[in-house]
């Protein structure tokens, strides 16, 4: 009988990821000595026929596409028991959303790379096919020799042959990414869907939030004030929800960022995060880049700064979770939930919001901002990746317990960070000896006094 830590001759190191339908898997080619990615369709579909085929066609359509710009199929076969699986490239870099971990990338950078995909995704529209599901997840970075990266899309199992496209009857994608026509049963779909998409993971890398629906879409001028204007016209009009007034095809709306990353490369220079801000981001300000993950819809509503009263009770959009916070920190909320993968967490999509006077100062260590995230998660200790988390370029002040009707942890406090404020985090466990499930809340404050019990204190979860 066949080991399960070898399929063939590839023997399984880890797990890369899962889905819905398989899994993939990090392998070595102890043949060729090299590494690979095994995907196998997953257990509990394998008496599906109509699945085996899906999953099959996946690594028919990128053999069809036959380019370096897109993962390539090495192998197929089948398990004894009957499951398919087949072999492509290892893309070793990771993908564009382990990049949006350290939060919102640098103009230049964004731009470059959402035209990298575009082309990957002109790519595979000059083969006769339709992605339907491109989100930065499905945007993988392989070293190329001299340390540059290739961008490579992944992950076809929605695709269709163009002509197939024409006359679809199912809705597909992801929330955030998916265009209008994409989310009507019945819709006949072209290129352009993919184009719609790809304006979604431009707005993502230089804003570190998803858009949210089509035609409620925040201009990303105002999550990121420095944006310049042509950026701001390029990705709206890739996010047009009729397609009639988006760019004509994937290569134009390549070519255009191109363009653009050139002009702001001229002005200002390319730079990374520096190491102080690069760790502050892991922990303090991922969370706003990482609220939508897979959310909905991203809203930021505009609270009414001019309110009589101390504190404003603001809630996420499924209403589960809520807290009082400070009528001067309502200025803007964004209450589309969150990715726990943010502190080490199982990934996936949790309820979650974020409150600030100012969110778009929020990625700038060096902006006074005063503000609260509060992030559910269902699994995980939360507490344990609190206590380790650690803030360079802050002081620590040490940590106190903090005890209410319905909850308990402790407060950790890091003062004199790099805008002049200060950091409290928590993680918190239901007082009635329950496991779950926990919440993680940062609070960040400019000025004087400290709002942090009141807000624990006022916090409910349903």
């Amino acid at each position: 009988m066949q080991s399960p830590e070898r399929i063939g001759r590839y023997r399984l190191e880890r797990p890369l990821g899962s889905g819905a339908f398989g899994t993939v898997w990090l392998a070595h080619d102890d043949v060729l000595q090299a590494p690979v990615a095994v995907k196998v369709l997953a257990d509990n579909w394998s008496h599906r026929l109509d699945i085996r085929d899906r999953f099959l066609s996946e690594a028919r359509l990128l053999r069809k596409a036959d380019s370096n710009r897109v993962v390539q199929v090495y192998d197929i076969g089948e398990l004894p028991d009957g499951r398919p699986y087949f072999v492509m490239e290892y893309a070793d870099a990771g993908t564009l959303a382990d990049r949006l971990a350290t939060g919102p990338l640098p103009v230049p950078e964004a731009l470059r790379l959402t035209a990298l995909a575009a082309r990957s995704a002109a790519a595979l529209h000059e083969a006769g096919i339709v992605h339907r599901d491109i989100k930065p997840s499905n945007i993988l970075l392989r070293t190329a020799p001299g340390g540059v990266h290739r961008v490579l899309l992944a992950d076809l199992g929605l695709a269709k042959s163009l002509a197939q496209a024409s006359g679809l009857t199912l809705a597909a994608g992801s929330a955030g990414y998916q265009p209008p026509e994409q989310a009507q049963p019945g819709a006949g779909l072209d290129a352009r869907a993919d184009v719609y998409s790809l304006g979604a993971v431009g707005y993502e890398l230089v804003t570190g939030t998803v858009p949210g629906a089509p035609g409620r879409v925040v201009g990303p001028e105002r999550l990121r004030p420095d944006l310049g204007d042509g950026v701001r016209r390029a990705l709206m009009r890739a996010l047009e929800p009729d397609r009639e007034r988006r760019w004509p095809g994937a290569e134009v709306f390549a070519a255009e960022l191109d363009r653009l990353s050139a002009a702001v490369s001229s002005v200002q220079p390319r730079r990374r995060l520096d190491p102080v801000r690069k760790r502050l981001n892991t922990v303090t300000l991922v969370v706003a880049a990482v609220l939508a993950g897979t959310a909905a819809a991203v809203t930021v509503t505009l609270l009414n700064r001019d309110s009589p009263a101390k504190s404003v009770r603001v809630a996420d959009s499924t209403g589960r979770v809520s807290a009082q916070v400070p009528a001067g920190w309502g200025g803007q909320l964004r209450g589309s939930g969150w990715n726990p993968k943010a502190l080490g967490l199982t990934s996936g999509h949790q309820p979650g919001l974020e409150v600030a006077d100012d969110l778009s100062k929020w990625p700038d260590l060096k902006a006074a901002v005063n503000g609260v995230f509060i992030g559910l998660s269902e699994h995980g200790d939360v507490t344990a990746r609190v206590n380790a988390l650690a803030h360079s370029g802050c002081h620590y002040d040490g940590a106190r317990a903090f005890t209410s009707a319905d909850w308990h942890g402790r407060v950790r406090t890091w003062t004199d960070c790099p805008d002049g404020g200060t950091i409290t985090e928590t993680a918190l466990d239901p007082a009635d000896g329950g496991t779950q499930p926990q919440v993680y809340v940062q609070v960040r404050r400019h000025g004087s006094g400290d709002a942090t019990e009141g807000i624990l204190r006022s916090l409910r979860v349903t």
